[in-house]
């Protein structure tokens, strides 16, 4: 087939950098312009230095919206809605957002996560990637969701790597805070309840269960780790049956019989399931790159299924191990 040919807009962040990564190895995408105001002119390189050798392109302060058939949104949550209002976008072109602008499917957008909306995705103009929270937490809840079992609320504990905060510096990013330290934000407000409630709800009629979602920061770069526990009737084979039947047909889910570790899923598109039992409770820990499956890696498998391709096409990446 034809190329794919990519615009990122906001492509000097960390989801811009990660897309690129990913991009350039990819055998059915060519990257046309990497749009950013901060860094118009300079080599694309020089700010995701681990790029040089990789890519010549230019960070551009130009949107030649007629060159290419899909564009990313990687810019900061709210400026996504404001670049839409502001630019003359042609209908026909195919738009990724990153941002959580649209993850309520507003102005024509389907939510982008391929275990639950492949099908609507392959149809698709617009489609607004999950959050990274989101995208773990749901991944630990759709199968249950699914057969009607999500009977009472939901606790989820999860920590995420600094990278989840964006590259712009704040106090609870610096390195002299963050290393050796652990914190709490957001307990039970985060912004990404909203989506969940919205995808467990489209799948279990009328569901209406609190989720008691504790957010932490963790010292280290990237990843996310959800432990998500609730009441469950059945056995603990009952339930690896249940999730195994519904991650059956997608391809960067599995249930793990061993207890899992980040570094396992670190620098691929993998979300790694493992379920234990005690007593009454399920235990669901669900492990991603927030970067990745979390984003990037997302938006592209989002890519490849609204363009009739492999959905894993790009995306067989090698995990770090050590």
């Amino acid at each position: 087939m034809n190329s794919i040919k990519v615009g990122i807009i906001g492509g000097a962040g960390y989801t811009g950098g990660e897309l690129l990564r990913i991009l350039i190895h990819h055998r059915f995408a060519e990257v046309v312009f990497v749009n950013s105001q901060s860094q118009a002119g300079k080599p694309v390189s020089s700010t995701h230095t681990d790029l040089l050798g990789d890519t010549d392109l230019l960070f551009s302060e130009s949107l030649a919206f007629d060159t290419v058939d899909v564009i990313f949104l990687c810019s900061g949550h709210g400026q996504s809605a404001k670049f839409l209002a502001e630019n003359d976008v042609p209908s026909n072109m195919k738009i990724i957002d990153l941002s959580t602008d649209f993850r309520n499917e507003t102005e024509g957008f389907v939510y982008g996560l391929p275990e639950l909306n492949r099908h609507k995705i392959r149809q698709a103009t617009k489609i607004a990637n999950p959050g990274c929270f989101a995208t773990s937490i749901q991944l630990a809840l759709l199968p249950l969701a699914a057969n009607g079992l999500i009977k009472d609320e939901v606790h989820v504990s999860a920590v995420t790597g600094s990278t989840g905060a964006g590259q712009s510096l704040s106090a609870s990013t610096h390195f002299s805070w963050r290393n050796n330290n652990a914190s709490i934000y957001k307990a039970f407000t985060h912004q990404h309840l909203a989506e969940i409630g919205q995808s467990l709800s489209q799948l279990q009629s009328g569901f209406d269960k609190e989720i008691n979602f504790i957010p932490y920061r963790g010292n280290f770069t990237r990843g996310i780790m959800a432990n998500v526990y609730l009441n469950f009737e059945g056995t603990l084979a009952e339930a690896k049956e249940i999730f195994e039947s519904y991650y059956s047909e997608h391809p960067f889910c599995h249930i793990s019989e061993s207890p899992i570790d980040l570094k396992q899923v670190v620098n691929t598109n993998k979300c790694l399931i493992q379920l234990q039992k005690e007593g009454s409770k399920l235990l669901i820990t669900s492990i991603i790159d927030n970067l990745v499956k979390g984003a990037s890696g997302q938006a592209v498998q989002n890519m490849n299924l609204a363009f009739g391709l492999d959905e894993t096409e790009g995306l067989k990446l090698k995990s770090v191990g050590f």
